[in-house]
């Protein structure tokens, strides 16, 4: 077998992957101090804005709530573009006053409540329901008759907001030129709620909750005809019908389960890339390496859709409002996000020549290096998976190993904490503590110091060959750095559930370098106890460079109590891992040239 050094000298010979133009606007100074624009920008003309709020009726006479932000003073002759942000979280509070950033630099912005949420009348069946998505499409096609519009219509959110402006490029509505979609689901079932099948229960049940208070409290913008209530309190009269998205989760296991009154299939954006792709509308999407599935779900949106795509991971939690690296310095570049959205948006619906390139990108950052870079391909060029075996003593080698086996109970008091990439779905910061306490209640897999920086840029795969006393079980799967002094440092983790384990010989809908777990009824492969059985499953992307003289840990799980559902919901399961000759369990690392 190889030797590290022999596999890095390898790795030198490959062609640099990123290129040295990175074209995206980048500051170490604080928000609000930005130092540079770009090319073709022009300072904000307005300086004050005008809302009204108002209902619209929809095809099927449900009224939409709806609140438009103008420029104070725009010239009557004058014909400026749109900005949609549709949502299920209120589209405003009352009092409360619009952000002036779009509309001082002549955009407007049309802000919408879902059907069923908000102050809008119906029911909110499912989460981006065919109804919901219609509506978006009605609302782009009245902005465009309006005297003011110039004919071209964008749109732009984070999380929920961010799938509705993906959504609203797979309505085909011919006004709709641009999108940048945050921190969104491209595959509703196996991103952020079931990632390798697992339900995601404190977050989906604490999400569920906050939709719950915001469907029973005031505090919604009323539209302005609406001084008495009486309109609010008539659309709200069917909130009891709104969907518990909770108890539609809890009763779900596969893709094809209908729980929601929809498959997850159909109530995923990647159903409708056919529809994307012919709109051809642009697309600027963001995502975060510490954020739930949103770096998965941007590489499968760049691979996946052939439209223009600038895509942007960051070493961020949801909504980038942390730089969430563990390694992050005062030198450690920021992007600066509103000029990157208004160069884009400035771009495609005023024709201006902003300076954007015209191939198909994606920028990601590299923690630990803390360097910005950029590919056209992923795996990005250059990229060597390195094979790490499980070894006898709890090592991780690059030899393979002779034989043995390692048995472990699973500890149902593990976690990774309530500061997670999973939690920060509905706010917060990502922190991840010094893993070393919380690894001694795991099976842990050590390499020896490394000799040389390596950097791991894209997705590693594990292969687990085990056994197990029980048909089915979850296995968490962290990829660590270990320092000189014993610090663990959480890089990423994947999860499957083995009743999933089966890898389909079917084609996926979506364009991933990892294995293809379809998650339908039809794969289920429960355990059979005291056999062997392999898992073979991607882990979560991320781009990292590793220091010489540290180690690589992989740890291994079978819960993470203050995140994931259990499985199973009792007993005690012990499994036993394989690492000899015919059951080479190993991690598979993406390795990229120095």
């Amino acid at each position: 077998m190889l030797k590290v050094a022999t596999l890095l000298l390898i790795l030198s010979s490959c062609v640099l992957a990123q290129s040295s133009d990175l074209n995206i606007l980048l500051s170490t100074m604080p928000a609000g101090k930005d130092p540079q624009r770009y090319k073709g920008y022009v300072e904000p003309q307005y300086k004050a804005a005008t809302q009204r709020s108002f209902y619209l009726a929809m095809r099927d006479g449900v009224k939409i709530a709806v609140q438009l932000v103008l420029p104070k003073d725009l010239p009557a002759d004058q014909k400026i573009p749109a900005i949609m942000n549709m949502t299920r979280y209120w589209r405003a509070q009352q009092g409360g006053s619009p952000n002036l950033f779009f509309p001082g630099h002549g955009y407007a912005m049309v802000f919408v409540d879902a059907r069923g949420t908000g102050a809008s009348y119906g029911v909110w069946k499912a989460p981006f329901s065919p109804d919901e998505v219609k509506d978006y499409s009605e609302v782009a096609s009245w902005i465009v008759a309006q005297p003011w519009s110039n004919g071209n219509v964008g749109a732009i959110g984070n999380s929920y907001t961010g799938n509705t402006a993906l959504w609203l490029a797979s309505t085909m509505n011919p006004a709709v030129k641009a999108v940048i979609p945050r921190h969104y689901e491209f595959d509703l079932y196996d991103e952020t709620p079931y990632p390798g099948g697992l339900l995601t229960d404190w977050m989906v049940k604490t999400w569920n909750e906050g939709n719950r208070q915001l469907d029973t409290n005031p505090g919604v913008r009323l539209v302005d005809e609406d001084a008495d209530q009486k309109l609010y309190k008539e659309a709200t009269t069917r909130r009891s019908e709104n969907l518990d998205v909770y108890a539609a989760a809890l009763k779900t296991t596969f893709r094809d389960d209908r729980q929601f009154g929809y498959s997850l299939d159909e109530l995923s954006v990647h159903s409708y890339s056919a529809q994307i792709e012919k709109s051809n509308v642009a697309i600027n999407n963001f995502g975060g390496w510490f954020d739930a599935a949103t770096p998965e779900a941007i590489i499968k949106t760049f691979l996946t859709l052939k439209n223009y795509q600038r895509a942007v991971i960051g070493p961020w939690n949801h909504g980038a409002s942390q730089n969430a690296s563990p390694y992050q310095t005062a030198e450690s570049k920021r992007v600066m996000l509103n000029f990157e959205w208004l160069r884009f948006f400035d771009h495609y619906l005023k024709g201006i020549d902003t300076g954007l390139s015209t191939d198909k990108q994606l920028f990601y950052f590299t923690i630990g290096e803390e360097r910005w870079k950029v590919t056209n391909t992923w795996p990005v060029a250059g990229t060597l998976m390195m094979a790490w075996y499980f070894n006898e003593n709890n090592s991780l080698t690059v030899k393979g190993p002779k034989s043995g086996e390692d048995r472990y109970t699973i500890n149902f008091d593990a976690t990774t904490g309530a500061k997670n990439r999973w939690h920060t779905q509905v706010g917060g910061e990502v922190v991840y503590p010094d893993r070393a306490e919380e690894d001694k209640k795991l099976l842990t897999y050590t390499s020896e110091p490394l000799e040389s920086d390596i950097e791991i840029t894209g997705h590693p795969i594990v292969s687990l060959f085990i056994t197990s006393t029980h048909t089915d079980g979850a296995f968490f799967v962290y990829l660590e750095d270990v320092d000189e002094n014993g610090k663990v440092t959480y890089l990423t983790e994947g999860e499957l559930r083995a009743l999933h384990r089966r890898i389909s010989k079917e084609q996926s809908p979506v364009k991933l370098p990892i294995p293809y777990h379809s998650f339908l009824k039809k794969d289920a492969m429960p355990l059979v106890p005291g056999q062997i059985a392999e898992l073979k499953f991607g882990l979560q992307p991320i781009s990292v460079l590793v220091k010489k003289g540290h180690r690589l840990r992989v740890a291994i799980a079978g819960y993470d109590k203050d995140t994931f559902i259990r499985i199973p919901s009792d007993g005690a399961p012990t499994i036993a891992v394989q690492h000899n000759p015919r059951a080479l369990s190993m991690i598979e690392l993406p390795v990229v040239k120095r």
